[in-house]
């Protein structure tokens, strides 16, 4: 009897794996290795580093003042479109990257954390022979990078820009950290839909046709949820009153801009900030959610 119990417990659980690597097989997304190949005809520009290849552009005179763009959490470069045209046009040298992870830059099997986007926002400069000061800004997770850089190497900084910057760590269950099984959630539940989520960070999605379609290619690439399930589970234990408190230390002047319909990072959010840099500049830009830069274009560039 306890080996018949036995052997349908057993055949109970092979059929369940097997349904559980059919669905991750069918669902996950990711099917293709990202190589040279792989980026062959790719727009930009591609650097080597100690911690893998970082997808870049630049643009705008070698005289200009440097500024350096950082995205967000999962959407890469092209985020920052009109504001790369915007800031050139105007005579500035306008640097913009994927983060590692993201885009066409590589997936490297490593810790997600200060120190890894530090070290690519370090290499990606001397890379260009940047010397001096720089005019940084983040959007949404790259206010956590651009902060974190800031309150390393603030001798590198001329100006901190944040747009709408994370304050604060995302609710996500513990068991994501379990290895395989948190994997297997993450890569059947939450990467699948992730382009079509994109959509509200906008106050006015309809304005943005298309929006998705641009987030598709960088997730047929192996690695890319991991990259961004790492970020996530780095993320819950920032102290984000103290990474801001640090940036005040260094006293690098700091703009905070905020879209006042954000549902991504409630504008409410924004006294994270405030609080901590206490003379921060502050610009709220009403009739904008999660990225005022796109929605309200002309004010923010105009700042």
């Amino acid at each position: 009897m306890m080996s018949r119990l036995l052997r349908i417990i057993l055949i109970a659980l092979v059929l369940v794996l097997a349904g559980a690597g059919g669905m991750y097989a069918w669902k996950n997304p990711e099917h293709a290795t990202l190589n040279s190949a792989a980026r062959a005809g790719v727009p930009g520009k591609f650097v080597g580093s100690s911690r893998g290849v970082t997808h870049y552009d630049v643009a705008g005179p070698d005289s200009g003042r440097t500024v350096l763009l950082v995205h967000g959490f999962s959407v890469p470069y092209y985020i920052w479109d009109s504001t790369f045209i915007a800031l050139s046009a105007a005579g500035y040298r306008v640097i913009r990257y994927d983060l590692f992870g993201r885009g066409f830059s590589d997936r490297p099997d490593t810790p997600y954390d200060g120190a890894l986007y530090d070290a690519q926002i370090d290499e990606l400069l001397d890379s260009l022979h940047v010397t001096g000061p720089i005019d940084l800004v983040g959007l949404s997770f790259g206010g956590f990078v651009t902060a974190h850089y800031v309150a390393n190497h603030a001798k590198r900084v001329r100006t901190l820009t944040l747009v709408d910057p994370q304050s604060s760590g995302r609710q996500v269950p513990s068991f994501l950290n379990i290895p395989v099984v948190g994997t297997w959630f993450w890569q059947t539940l939450n990467v699948p839909g992730m382009a079509d989520g994109q959509s509200s960070d906008f106050l006015h999605p309809e304005h943005f046709p298309g929006w998705a379609d641009l987030y598709r290619p960088q997730m047929q690439y192996k690695g890319f949820g991991r990259s961004l399930l790492r970020t996530v589970m780095m993320a819950k234990s920032v102290g984000f009153d103290t990474l801001y408190a640090n940036v005040a230390k260094t006293g690098v002047p700091v703009m905070l801009v905020w879209g006042k319909q954000d549902q991504t990072v409630k504008f409410a959010m924004s006294e994270v900030v405030r609080k901590n840099i206490p003379n921060v500049e502050f610009v709220p830009v009403d009739s904008a959610g999660h990225l005022p830069h796109l929605e309200q274009a002309g004010i923010v560039n105009a700042k």
